[in-house]
């Protein structure tokens, strides 16, 4: 039975780069490719972000009630002038007190009623008066001192909430562009390892683009010799040959 091989045979002018090409495929088929070079990372928080949370751990002495005289307490918030407005404030009205005093003793004189019970149930209703007019002027003061500071803390509360804010934007600005950076390595990292094999990929796909239509083709053809016959298949084939030159002849009737 006869066999027949086609074979695609190599442009001479393409030969010696095949050759090439092959010889740097065969090292990248057992090369291991080092993936720890580009492997994902995360930018870590900066020193704003950090900060930003350190700072807000504090801002919970501003929510609350501000108890105490520690810092983020009301006290810490009062006005360090306000005793000394407060004693003004006293100063002067027991001041006005006294003049007050001093006219109702000079009405008394002038009517004859010096040192009398009137006089000194009048002297005992003004100095209680004065005593509580006295003690309302002191809350007064102290209530007024209170809401504003009071106020003040609320506004740097919020100073400081916005001062985070800005400052974790920024944060995050710098993060978002260390991490690109990151990004950026890791892509050129892997780019670098692949390179070999992206390159005769390349290559490859060049040649098995040109191959097919500029190599010429030759068909061979190829016929294997006979088996020898055996004496039982050379008598058997003497005989049916005799036979049917006997039958022509008409010796078998």
């Amino acid at each position: 039975m006869a066999v027949t091989q086609t074979q695609q045979l190599v442009n001479p002018t393409l030969e010696a780069s095949l050759t090439n090409f092959l010889k740097k495929v065969d090292p990248l088929v057992g090369q291991t490719i080092n993936t720890a070079g580009y492997a994902p990372q995360v930018a870590g928080q900066n020193a704003l972000q950090t900060g930003a949370i350190s700072d807000a751990a504090g801002l919970g002495a501003l929510t609350g009630t501000g108890a105490g005289t520690g810092t983020g307490s009301i006290a810490s918030y009062m006005s360090p002038y306000q005793q000394q407005v407060i004693d003004a404030s006293l100063s002067e009205f027991d001041r006005n007190a006294a003049i007050q005093n001093t006219g109702m003793r000079d009405q008394a004189i002038a009517s004859g009623a010096y040192g009398g019970a009137r006089e000194g149930i009048m002297q005992s209703e003004a100095m209680r008066n004065n005593n509580m007019n006295r003690a309302q002027l002191n809350a007064q003061l102290l209530n007024q001192g209170f809401g504003q500071a009071q106020q003040a803390r609320a506004q740097d509360l919020q100073a400081q909430q916005g001062l985070g804010t800005y400052q974790s934007q920024m944060g995050a600005g710098q993060q978002g562009f260390e991490q690109a950076g990151l990004d950026a390595a890791q892509i050129a990292n892997r780019e670098a390892q692949y390179e070999p094999f992206t390159r005769l990929g390349l290559v490859g796909q060049q040649l098995a683009q040109i191959q097919p239509g500029a190599f010429a083709s030759q068909t061979v053809g190829y016929a294997p010799p006979a088996a020898p016959a055996s004496p039982m298949a050379n008598f058997l084939g003497g005989a049916a040959g005799g036979a049917g030159i006997m039958g022509k002849l008409g010796l078998f009737g």
